[in-house]
Order: structure tokens, then C-alpha cells, then sequence
């Protein structure tokens, strides 16, 4: 017999909580769980989610930057009855698919905005019978800037409401207490199941998609329109101006942004707004370029590319820049600081990443969707056995 798992993940502005959550669903459904993945961001095309079923909520995002504000696909702010119909359908979900574990992406550790569903979803899975294990999934890197006392807050609820916390990272690059320093009162609940990265490819040969290109990408393409103006600046200037640049703007670019680039953009550079094998142009490409979000980040280390970061830092952001700090002190990557991104310095920026060795990524964990199945698995028989489950 199967277990059964229910993963809540909720976009705001980009892809990247989605595109870990759904690589993380379909490393629990390749091991024989029943699976369903809750997304209640925007919908997201060519999403992988291998044997997991996606169920999607009435979307909600971020109407900017600044995550003061949700709207619904339309940009319009929902009144209390929408949001309370959403959040008595992800209820009904729960009640109708008795998962064995509740996996929550990002909370309490992020996804505050979320409460108004999620605080009811775990009193729910507290008065069932038997209840559910109770699981927090987070990226490596939360977010520093956080207001007096929210930290304590997800401490609390983690003691009061969840059985484990899952960091999806590798303590050897980076230690969760960096970036939430009361790490350590989450005790015994706590551990690293290395990164959730995608299968590792080969590299191709000459005339297969990506080969020696120069692959700039802006993730999901809300926040990414400077990278991508810049790398078409700074074209003419590298060394590699003679070489195919490749611009994936992502689907969250608004159609007017993408029309401008493609206006500038000239022959010998293709612009598209997404790749489906956007790992194999990374295994067979000369440099990648990009943000420093964690899908791409992962994707890169199992591709072995060479790259050149340029961390999101909007609003106070943190956690793209210290990611990238971090893999540029140990070789791993070249990185340009969003503050010092101008054409000349990019352009020599992918010039050092091409001249350079090609980087070897085996010495962090990627394995991290096969090590949280694992995780839970354990924790789900011992709970078996102390007579808290049947």
C-alpha cells in the first residue's frame, strides 16, 4: 500500500517555490507515494511534476515586488468571500484525500500573507484521525530582513504544529541559522536533505540545442528585464559576441517588455520566453547567465556550468545574493552584484566564466529529493511504531 502525501506550495511573484515543490512531488511519486502537489500561484506551463498530480487553487500573486498585496489572476484584490471559498476548498481537499503526511512549502518560515488558509489547514489535520505527519519544506536561504518577533512566531508553530522541517540545502555551503539565527530551537525537527536538483545530463555534442552558446535567463521573468537588456548591451562587448547568445525571458515578462527586447535584439541572438529542455542547454552551453535563485542555481550545479550570477536584490531581497557570494568565493561561479550591473562589466564578467576551468559541483549534496522521501519515510515508521499512526 501507497502513502499519500498533500504538498501546498504557493507562488507570489516568480516560479521557483513551484519548480522545487514540483521536483520534490515527483522524487516522493517516483518512490511509489500518491501524490498531490496544491499550487495556489499563478499556472505555470510545461510544469514537470512526473507521476504527482497538480491540483490548482484559484490563483493568487503578488501585485508587485513589495508582497504587501495578493490579487487574483486579473490584478484585482479578492474580497473575504473569495478568499474564504479558496480556503474551504483547499480544506475539503485535505479531508477528501487523508494524506499520511501534510507538506507545507515556505511556512512558517515564509508565506505569512498565507495564514488565512494555512493556520485553518493545520488545525484541520490536528483534529483529524489519525492525523497527518506534519512536514515544513524550505529552501537552504530564508529571507534576512524579518520584522521584530515573526521569528519567534514560526518557532512557536513549528513546536506547537509540525513534526519536521526539512531544509532543502547542504549545511557545507550554507547553514539555515545564517539566514534564521534560531535555527538551533528548532532542535531534533530540523534536518538537511541536501539540494533538490534535476537529473544530471551529459554533455551533448556540436549542433545539439545550447552547444557553446552564451544562455542568459531570467527565471520566471517577473523581476529579470534588466538582465536581459544588459546582456544584449553587453554582447558586442565580449569576446564571445561571434558565438549564438540564447535570451529566455521567462513567462511572467509582461508582452511589452518582451516586445521591446525583441525589437533590439539582432539576428544572431534568439529570444524565447521559455525552454522546455532548459537543463540540456545548460549541460551543452559555453557560459550561463542568470539570477541567483535556487532552480537555477541547482541546474547549473548538476549541469557543471559555467556561469555569471546576477542576484535579484529588489525590496531588501537577500537570499539570491548570499547564495551567489558564497559559490563565487569557492570558484563555483562568477558574480556581478545587481548594483554593478553595467554592459562593460558583464561583458567581462562572462568572459572570465568562459576563459575559466569548468567548475566541479561534486562536492555539494544534490540528492535532496531522494533524501527528504527518506526523511519522512523514517519519521513516518517510527510514528507507525510508538502507536501514533495505525
Amino acid at each position: 500500500m501507497s502513502h499519500r502525501l498533500l504538498l501546498y506550495v504557493q507562488t507570489l511573484l516568480g516560479i521557483g517555490h513551484l519548480a522545487r515543490a514540483a521536483r520534490l512531488a515527483a522524487g516522493f511519486a517516483a518512490a511509489g507515494w500518491e501524490v498531490d502537489l496544491v499550487s495556489g500561484g499563478m499556472p505555470v506551463a510545461q510544469l514537470d511534476t512526473g507521476g504527482a498530480r497538480l491540483v490548482q487553487l484559484p490563483p493568487l500573486k503578488s501585485k508587485d515586488e513589495s508582497f504587501a498585496e495578493l490579487v487574483d489572476v486579473n490584478g484585482i484584490a479578492p474580497d473575504a468571500a473569495w478568499f474564504r471559498e479558496r480556503r474551504e476548498r483547499l480544506i475539503g481537499l485535505f479531508a477528501e484525500r487523508r494524506p499520511e503526511v501534510l507538506m507545507l512549502e515556505a511556512f512558517p518560515f515564509g508565506r505569512r500573507q498565507m495564514r488565512f488558509e494555512l493556520l485553518p489547514l493545520l488545525d484541520a489535520a490536528r483534529a483529524a484521525e489519525p492525523p497527518p505527519l506534519i512536514v515544513s519544506s524550505t529552501r537552504d536561504i530564508v529571507q534576512g530582513r524579518r520584522k521584530p518577533g515573526r521569528s519567534e512566531e514560526a518557532v512557536a508553530l513549528v513546536a506547537e504544529r509540525f513534526d519536521l522541517v526539512l531544509v532543502h540545502g547542504d549545511p557545507r555551503l550554507v547553514r539555515f541559522e545564517e539566514s534564521f539565527p534560531l535555527a538551533p530551537a528548532l532542535d531534533e525537527r530540523l534536518s538537511y536533505t541536501g539540494y533538490v536538483a534535476p537529473a544530471s545530463l551529459p554533455r551533448g555534442r556540436e549542433g545539439d540545442a545550447g552547444w557553446d552558446e552564451v544562455v542568459v535567463s531570467a527565471g520566471g521573468g517577473a523581476v529579470g528585464a534588466a538582465l536581459l537588456e544588459a546582456a544584449l548591451a553587453a554582447r558586442p562587448l565580449s569576446r564571445l559576441a561571434a558565438s549564438r547568445w540564447r535570451l529566455i525571458a521567462g513567462g511572467n515578462l509582461p508582452a511589452a517588455g518582451l516586445a521591446a527586447l525583441a525589437a533590439r535584439a539582432p539576428q544572431e541572438v534568439t529570444l524565447e520566453r521559455a525552454r522546455a529542455d532548459f537543463p540540456r542547454l545548460l549541460a551543452n552551453c559555453r557560459v550561463s547567465v542568470s539570477q541567483a535563485g535556487y532552480n537555477t542555481v541547482m541546474e547549473i550545479a548538476r549541469a557543471g556550468a559555467r556561469a555569471v550570477l546576477v542576484p535579484f536584490v529588489g525590496h531588501g531581497e537577500t537570499e539570491q545574493s548570499l547564495r551567489a557570494e558564497r559559490l563565487a568565493a569557492r570558484g563555483l561561479a562568477g558574480l556581478v552584484p545587481a548594483a554593478e550591473l553595467a554592459p562593460s562589466r558583464l561583458a567581462a564578467a562572462i568572459d572570465a566564466a568562459a576563459a575559466a576551468p569548468a567548475p566541479s559541483f561534486a562536492h555539494l549534496d544534490l540528492e535532496g529529493a531522494a533524501t527528504s522521501v527518506a526523511i519522512v519515510s523514517e519519521a513516518l515508521l517510527r510514528a507507525t511504531r510508538a502507536g501514533q499512526r495505525p
